[in-house]
């Protein structure tokens, strides 16, 4: 071990290494110490021959990102692993609360290589179509760390908003109101018929991918592992694709023409029935 560690938190994408970025495998591969949830570490077992492995359970991310952050400060290149962008719902920020309380400062060891990875709602996304191309949201509804009074709010204000609305963690074996409740809540601001997609385990054996409606969502199994993307006023379905327009067509033809009224780089001028 180095004098001065390197302390790289790594989103390894959905779990198929074809899409776990070249930077995060290099810095798994460069490090001596690996740490992470043992369903993370799993995904990564090929690549961790001769390192030392620090694998806990759920609910143990503290002890993860403390333990990270001590092997790094004694010199070790260490690697701690999420699922999907770490920070995006990872543990790049719990390092940062870590890090704040010990008095870390910035130059100071360990260093910190923050690598990026393939966070849910892209991936999900990738797996129906082009749902995500005009502006969107993620949500957790999780209320393990979030009241969930403060989760409702946001899910209103994404609903009443036109945001296409990714719903992280919906439902566990213990916590099946939250999403029923978010339906209702989503319910009042959009049509029925409005595209829902469920994905389950992108990119991994066992994925599972529903297309259906606000309607009849709640209709199939919805678990930890799923993402509901739920469309906005303007989503479709095509050839079986989930397809929200980022808005060409309000002010161009398909053949590329101007519409009567607009000017390219400009601002779209929106006729007063559609304000």
């Amino acid at each position: 071990m180095s004098e001065g560690g390197i302390l790289s938190v790594v989103g390894i994408g959905p779990g198929d290494g074809a899409h776990a970025t070249p930077a995060a495998l290099e810095a798994i591969r460069n490090a001596q110490v690996v740490v992470g949830y043992r369903t993370y570490i799993k995904l990564v077992r090929h690549l961790l021959e001769g390192k030392e492995v620090v694998q806990t359970g759920m609910t143990e991310e503290i002890g993860r990102a403390r333990a990270a952050v001590e092997r790094a400060r004694a010199g070790a290149n260490v690697a701690l692993v999420s699922s999907g962008d770490a920070g995006v719902y990872g543990m790049a920020g719990l390092v940062f609360e870590v890090l704040r309380e010990i008095g870390w400062k910035r130059g100071e060891a360990p260093t910190l290589n923050l690598v990026p990875g393939i966070t849910a709602a892209n991936s999900c996304a990738s797996r129906v179509g082009a749902p995500l191309v005009h502006d969107s949201c993620t949500i957790s509804l999780s209320d393990l760390l979030t009241p969930w009074a403060v989760i409702a709010k946001r899910i209103e204000a994404a609903a009443s908003s036109d945001f296409v609305i990714s719903l992280y963690n919906p439902a566990s074996g213990r916590r099946t109101r939250q999403i029923v409740e978010a339906h209702s809540i989503i319910r009042r601001h959009r049509e029925g018929s409005t595209p829902v997609a469920l994905v389950k385990g992108a990119y991994r054996e066992a994925e599972k991918v529903v297309m259906t409606d606000l309607d009849h969502f709640l209709d199939y199994e919805i678990g930890m592992l799923t993402t509901v993307i739920v469309g906005n006023s303007h989503t479709f379905f095509f050839e079986g694709y989930m397809v929200t327009p980022r808005g060409y067509t309000r002010k161009y033809t398909l053949e590329g023409d101007v519409l009567p009224g607009q000017q390219p780089g400009r601002s779209l001028v929106v006729r007063e029935e559609e304000a």
